[in-house]
């Protein structure tokens, strides 16, 4: 059974599927999509020894000439050098401007694989078949694709829509604890960001929200999640506004993640931590009550994900801010919280107040 969530975008609509055991169905729904041709799937190693042989063979039945190419798992796959190899994959593959390129894995390769698509003979359709939570949940919607590059994340990309995205809750089940863990961080977001409803369920379930078989639940949750991006990104395709709301605790959690290298703080990890200096900024500048951000902090806690980042200077963080993409003339710009479910885009702290904000973060 699917639960379907369409993203409303005109000639680029599309339709988020989310089933638990429906990687079969994915090529009759590539077909129903209106692909055809021959298709390059990109996963990694950690993935491909799991679902690569399923995705091949939906496809396969469906009539599609299907070519696998598998990469090396972690953040620094999402590179220019990557990109190179897999046009050269694609061109060794026959894709031509009726084929397209599927993406199975989690946020590293939709990022990746969305922006070979998105370049290559100018652009390419691709499916996102997203098996983290953290791509089910964000990543894989909304059309964002790119690289980092070595002064910061995510400084090159394309927005390119995918065709349709396939998201098969079993195979969380086979996710590491820790990356399932760090999804959760995306999902709270949504409940702060847009809706306070959905932030006291998750509250209130937490031993269910933590459980990576409770396929029901985590169906709804995640439904509610796509749906919200969906909303959002139906209203802002590309960022010009309301958009950057689901940048919140991603400013100073991509800072960490350069300063620490990537890789010891996963991004769902960076975002907890990011989220929890937005909250208490909020108090501060945009009237969030106290006991709110306490929430947004305890929730984080009993998600077993990290509030702090002891031991990276704030010299480090201001640094690796001042490249992020969000950054105007210098200055990084903030998405506050004046309440659970409301928050502002375009916030400015002052350079005192970032600093202190993070010493009580060390």
């Amino acid at each position: 059974m699917l639960y379907d969530v369409p993203v409303h975008l005109g000639e680029r609509s599309y339709t988020i599927h989310i089933g638990a055991g429906v990687l079969d169905l994915l090529g009759a729904l590539c077909t129903s999509a209106g692909l055809k041709g021959n298709c390059l799937i990109i996963t990694d190693e950690n993935v491909g020894g799991h679902y690569a042989r399923a995705v091949l063979e939906a496809l396969e039945q469906s009539g599609f000439s299907a070519v696998l190419t598998t990469l090396p798992a972690g953040e620094q796959t999402k590179c220019g050098e990557q990109v190179s190899e897999l046009y050269s994959r694609c061109i060794e593959a026959g894709l031509d401007r009726h084929s397209f390129i599927v993406a199975l894995g989690g946020g590293v390769i939709g990022d990746l694989a969305g922006y070979v698509a998105a370049t290559y003979l100018r652009g390419i359709p691709f499916v996102q078949v997203p098996t983290s939570l953290l791509a089910m949940v964000d990543s894989s919607v909304g059309g964002k694709t790119g690289i980092n590059l070595p002064e910061g994340k995510n400084l090159v990309g394309a927005f390119h829509q995918p065709a349709l995205v396939l998201a098969d809750l079993d195979t969380l089940k086979t996710l590491a604890e820790r990356e399932f863990r760090a999804g959760l961080a995306e999902v709270v977001k949504y409940g702060i960001i847009y809706d306070a409803k959905l932030f006291e369920l998750l509250e209130e379930h937490v031993a269910e929200l933590s459980d990576s078989g409770n396929a029901d639940f985590l169906a709804r949750v995640i439904g509610r999640c796509c749906e919200i991006k969906a909303d959002v990104v139906a209203q802002d395709e590309r960022e010009g506004g309301l958009r950057a709301i689901l940048n919140f605790g991603h400013t100073a959690g991509h800072a960490l993640e350069k300063v620490a290298g990537y890789g010891e703080y996963v991004h769902g990890e960076a975002v907890a931590v990011g989220s929890v200096f937005a909250a208490r900024a909020s108090v501060d500048l945009t009237g969030l009550p106290q006991a709110e951000c306490d929430r947004i902090e305890k929730i984080f806690q009993a998600l077993k994900l990290p509030v702090k980042a002891p031991g990276y200077p704030w010299a480090d963080l201001r640094a690796a801010l001042a490249v992020d993409k969000k950054t105007v003339a210098g200055m990084p710009k903030f998405v506050l919280a004046s309440g659970i479910g409301t928050v502002s885009i375009g916030n400015d702290i002052a350079e005192d107040q970032m600093e202190r904000l993070w010493s009580g973060l060390g």
